[in-house]
């Protein structure tokens, strides 16, 4: 026995030693040649190569294989082509036939779909090629048979192809049926009817060939069948399907990429501190887990002791790793580098950020384009049409053909029937946003739908909030200009008064200080001023740091500053003013640094055509700085919630295709009235709930990606709905038989049933182009 029997696979069960590890033939160990010896187990093999394959790594063929978990129950399934199909459990869809798929993708893919279809599809051709080289090898190849075998050779070809039919075709008739029970007939209804059409008469001519009339009968009293088309038919169509099927299940890749960040164990650390490994759907809020360098962060937390840096590349694209230290949150999936991590669970499950950033792609791959309802108005009358045009062709070819007649009418009226693909315009739209929305989530770009893609494209107007989104959003003390005191001491004041605020600006005080070594002492009668600023007393001085109006409040004349106040702020800084004792001590100046990413992407957004306008809360003269640095072409400044919102409707108002980029709370009403709102993923949850492009990494170069992203999207479908437009509009009239008066060409079935299968994997194929967008 020859090596070459590898080829039957592998097995994934625990080896037999009577069977071959490699391959999982039976062997017989008396007449084996080949053998092995590991752990005291003596292994036989069929051949030399499967015994090479196995002594270079044993452990490899005698662990069990892993298989995928069959889908929990409960399972939504959805339609690739139908999203509105939902139902629990597998099927197949009532509108278009096609076999439903989870709603959700799995970590583990499960291929049993796919290795079924392919042995039945083995086995089809099987049955397939006898039936095809009896019936066709003497036209083609010259190969006529004896007379002494016609008889048999047509029983062998009418029994080989009824079971191609009945048994192979029974799927395609189940569904075709079950069309036009809601009448929405589709693919498959086309196709029950040119292959059941066809072997009915084939049936009924090798039966009763004397009810047919003379000119149709041969020498020997015989009528032409088409057994052979029939049967070629239904293989070549399972053909498509097990192709196309395979296709499809790449475009699942990259959330199953995503999926498969999150580690299978956790390492939990018990009460009375002894750690234990459990699965993670053991894990719940609350549990302490240990993340050791080199390990992947299981879910949600919030470090608790500990220091490392972490690889967040897998949500937000970025290549540095980010310090993690006691008190900053983790996210599953997330890669731990160098030190130990202990961190507490908050969330597990579909609540982790992972989660729910794969079911917001999955919701946007089985959402509908725009773009999609062109195909749905040619759907909903395409089959009709194509039925008429096969009557229509039947009829012409019975009246004005040449004999036999009815044979050449038959075989016109079959081929246009089997011809005709409805299922290669239902895949263009919905195969197109499957595989972007996929590579949108591997740049950590997610869109909420398809509609986001598709409008993103048409945007002529991109408006930007000013800090998170154009600036870091984390200000920094950029100048301190003291009035008769010394700046180590003007900053020991603002430090100890700002200490016990939340505020960014108290936060950027205190930073300064302690980085220039300054002791911050403490503060009594802390107050907080909203809107305005912060008093209090440090020893025996009064403090009040805050805007104009809190020096107002207190009664400080801050006269002399105001000069070199404006200035700070038309170089884009915002100014407090520091009063010791109800006189002015200082000016702290603070600027929130633009985000290095913001000029580069900005200028790659203005030469693609877009208005780019800049709506902040901030105060005019720091937004028109901002704005200056990176040549905006309007601002609107001082603007609340309500004027944003306003300011968006207005530029709709104008006719403007308008995208909205913002990350705070303030911006929530302004993102959801947008075109495409575009939500910051280090920004609130609010904004990113509003906005229908989120940006996983905060950075406006996303921007840039997903508006080229959605071009060539939309681009892909164009391409995909104008090659089965054509594919239909010429291959009809040719199955049809319009060159035959010209030229005598005609298009058998058989070749029909082929360009059929492959016009739908030729929409998905275009479709997966877009796995290598940028």
């Amino acid at each position: 026995m020859s090596a070459s029997c590898c080829s039957h696979g592998a097995v994934s069960a625990v080896a037999d030693p009577l069977k071959d590890p490699v391959c999982g033939m039976t062997v017989d160990p008396a007449t084996a040649k080949y053998s092995a010896e590991h752990h005291g187990t003596t292994y036989y093999f069929c051949g030399a190569r499967c015994k090479d394959r196995f002594v270079a790594d044993p452990q490899s063929f005698l662990a069990p294989r892993p298989v995928a978990a069959p889908a929990p129950a409960g399972t939504i399934y959805t339609c690739p082509m139908h999203p509105e199909i939902r139902q629990v459990g597998p099927g197949s869809c009532p509108k278009c036939g096609m076999a439903l798929e989870p709603a959700l993708p799995s970590a583990d893919e499960d291929n049993s779909e796919v290795h079924a279809l392919g042995m039945r599809l083995l086995a089809l051709v099987a049955l397939t090629l006898p039936v095809f080289v009896l019936a066709m090898g003497p036209h083609l190849f010259g190969w006529p048979l004896p007379m002494s075998w016609a008889m048999p050779a047509r029983v062998i070809d009418a029994v080989l192809a009824s079971v191609v039919v009945l048994w192979g075709g029974a799927p395609f008739f189940a569904r075709g049926w079950r069309s036009l029970l809601p009448w929405s007939p589709n693919m498959y209804t086309l196709i029950a009817l040119g292959t059941g059409v066809a072997w009915l008469y084939s049936v009924v001519a090798f039966l009763l060939p004397g009810i047919f009339p003379v000119a149709m009968q041969d020498g020997h009293g015989q009528i032409a069948v088409y057994f052979e088309s029939a049967a070629v038919i239904v293989t070549l169509v399972m053909l498509g399907d097990f192709l196309e099927l395979r296709a499809r299940r790449q475009t699942g890749e990259a959330l199953r990429a995503l999926l498969g960040l999150v580690p299978k164990t956790a390492r939990r650390i018990a009460a009375d501190g002894s750690e234990h490994d459990v699965a993670l759907d053991e894990l719940s809020a609350g549990d302490l887990l240990r993340v050791r360098p080199g390990e992947k962060v299981p879910a949600d937390g919030i470090v608790t002791d500990g220091e490392s840096h972490v690889d967040e590349a897998m949500l937000t694209g970025e290549p540095m790793p980010v310090a993690k230290a006691k008190g900053d949150h983790v996210t599953g999936g997330t890669l731990n580098q160098h030190g130990a991590l202990t961190m507490r669970v908050q969330h597990t499950g579909a609540d982790t950020v992972l989660s729910r950033i794969v079911a917001l792609v999955a919701e946007a791959q089985r959402s509908r384009a725009p773009l999609q309802r062109i195909a749905d108005r040619v759907a909903a009358w395409f089959v009709p049409a194509v039925v008429a045009v096969a009557v229509l062709a039947f009829a012409l070819w019975w009246l004005l053909g040449p004999e036999p007649r009815f044979a050449h009418a038959l075989v016109a009226a079959v081929s246009v029937l089997i011809i005709a693909c409805p299922c290669a315009l239902g895949l263009a739209t919905p195969m197109s946003i499957m595989v972007a929305s996929g590579r949108g989530a591997q740049a950590g770009i997610l869109f909420r739908d398809a509609a986001a893609i598709e409008t993103l494209r048409d945007v002529d107007t991109l408006v930007f909030d000013k800090t998170g989104t154009l600036t870091e959003g984390r200000p920094v003390l950029s100048g301190v200009e003291t009035f008769g005191w010394e700046r180590a001491e003007v900053l020991a004041f603002a430090a100890a008064i700002e200490r016990p605020s939340e505020h960014p600006l108290a936060a950027a005080v205190v930073a300064a200080a302690l980085a220039e070594g300054i002791t911050i002492p403490e503060a009594y009668g802390f107050d907080v001023a909203v809107g305005r600023g912060v008093s209090g007393r440090v020893g025996d001085t009064d403090v009040a740091l805050g805007n104009s109006q809190l020096m107002e409040q207190q009664r400080v004349d801050v006269g002399a500053g105001r000069d070199k106040a404006e200035t700070m702020r038309a170089r884009g800084a915002t100014v407090m003013f520091l009063a010791l004792n109800g006189r002015l001590a200082a000016m702290l100046a603070f600027t929130d640094p633009i985000k290095p990413s913001a000029a580069p992407a900005l200028k790659a957004l203005r030469e693609a055509g877009l208005r780019l306008v800049m709506l902040t809360g901030d105060s005019a003269t720091t937004a028109k700085a901002v704005a200056s640095d990176l040549a905006l072409d309007d601002v609107h400044a001082g603007a609340s919630p309500e004027d944003k919102a306003a300011v968006i409707r207005d530029l709709k108002r104008e006719g403007r295709k308008v995208a909205m980029a913002g990350d705070g709370v303030n911006d929530a009403p302004a993102l959801a009235l947008a075109d495409v709102g575009i939500g910051m993923g280090n920004g609130s949850d609010i904004a990113i709930e509003s906005a229908s492009v989120t940006l996983l990494k905060g950075d406006l170069a996303g921007i840039a990606r997903a508006r080229a992203l959605s071009e060539a999207t939309v681009r892909n479908i164009r391409q995909n709905l104008f090659f089965a437009f054509v594919y239909n509009a010429v291959g009809v009239p040719l199955a049809a038989g319009v060159l035959y008066p010209l030229w005598g060409i005609t298009l058998s079935p058989m070749v029909a049933a082929l360009a059929m299968s492959l016009s739908s994997v030729s929409v998905v194929g275009n479709a997966l182009r877009l796995r290598r967008h940028g």
